[in-house]
């Protein structure tokens, strides 16, 4: 099968790559948040969809890394859009996940990249900086977390455990606000940090049992899903498209607790009339 040791080779060499690449984004991300106070700041969407001169800078650091090692590759960025590529490989990268924690003094944020084969995510990054956390998986071979092997908490009762929730849009209020509610009715604690990467790395580590947003962007959740799913979690799939601009719903977890949620929410679909 040469076809196939060719294609595992190619993806070994660009995970092994991603690893170093990602951790010296993360040293530059967190030099700037070091002196946070001095940065630009832009409104992307509304005053919780924010952007700095940091992700600009971290984004341009990925690219020109990965360019200057696979120049065949497509890129694609949050902050900068498409650069199509020849091979069948595509990065996607988000250059600081959590930009409004990142700003404003809060230690969760992380760098994220997702190699794309063809229309497969076959690897996964997200590093945290500030704890030095780097958790990665590659397609059929588990998830890591600083190289030592991570699952989800498939043990602790949806009634013991937290469920990590997150949204910003306003018009996601009341869905939210009823979402919260039925989980504390049902005993979940609700938790938020702000970073949707990081908390799908927390459930792929057991800390949290599942997590759920009602509209993410590709650069957000890839990466997170599959390090969720390699770590013998339940995943729902995310639509992906030729340039990443489709968005939809996530929900990751420990399979009794996904499954625990997506009744929640269906319950609450239906009382809402839809």
């Amino acid at each position: 099968m040469p076809d196939q040791n060719n294609k595992t080779a190619a993806c070994a060499e660009r995970f092994d790559a991603a690893c170093k690449i990602i951790v010296g984004a993360g040293k530059l991300a967190l030099d700037y948040f070091e002196r946070r106070g001095s940065l630009a700041i832009e409104m992307k969407t509304s005053g919780q969809d924010l952007v700095s001169a940091a992700d600009r800078d971290v984004e341009d650091f990925l690219r020109q890394a990965i360019s200057a090692r696979f120049p065949e590759d497509g890129l694609y960025g949050e902050e900068n859009g498409q650069k199509p590529g020849t091979s069948h490989y595509r990065w996607l990268m988000d250059p600081i996940d959590g930009t409004s924690c990142f700003l404003h003094g809060l230690q969760s944020w992380g760098v994220v990249i997702a190699l794309i084969y063809q229309d497969t995510p076959v690897a996964g990054l997200i590093y945290e900086p500030c704890t030095g956390q780097l958790y990665t998986a590659k397609l059929g071979e588990g998830a890591y977390r600083n190289g030592a092997q991570i699952h989800v908490n498939d043990t602790t009762p949806f009634s013991g455990g937290f469920i990590a929730i997150g949204a910003t849009r306003r018009e996601h209020g009341p869905h939210i606000g009823g979402l919260i509610a039925a989980v504390m009715a049902n005993g979940g604690v609700y938790m938020r940090n702000g970073s949707a990467a990081l908390s799908l790395a927390h459930v792929a580590a057991g800390h949290y049992l599942a997590y759920y947003e009602p509209v993410l962007n590709a650069w957000d959740c890839v990466a997170g899903l599959l390090i969720v799913s390699e770590a013998g979690g339940d995943v729902d799939d995310f639509p992906l498209s030729s340039d990443f601009s489709k968005k939809g719903p996530c929900l990751a977890g420990a399979a009794a607790a996904a499954e625990k949620l997506r009744g929640i929410l269906g319950t609450l679909e239906m009382a809402a009339g839809g």
